[in-house]
């Protein structure tokens, strides 16, 4: 079963408290999402950094609940 696009929002906010965060569905399918999340968690690290982050947020979903996620992550200003 696919992940909701609010499924998928409600695990990033929990994740990312302090973030603003925008969810597109690409395909209409809940199944393929862009996700842009703009964090102070993110401060300082590598882009491939804060998207592991990301991806230890969804708990394992990536690649069963949600099959493709195309993330923009960046710091506040």
């Amino acid at each position: 079963m696919p992940m909701t696009q609010a499924d998928l929002e409600t695990s990033l906010r929990e994740a990312f408290p302090d973030a603003q965060i925008a969810i597109e569905d690409l395909a209409g399918d809940g199944d393929h999402y862009r996700a842009r999340i703009v964090s102070d968690a993110f401060k300082g690290l590598p882009r491939v950094r804060q998207h592991q982050l990301v991806y230890a947020a969804l708990k394992g979903k990536m690649g069963g609940e949600l099959h493709a996620l195309a993330l923009e992550t960046s710091v506040p200003g």
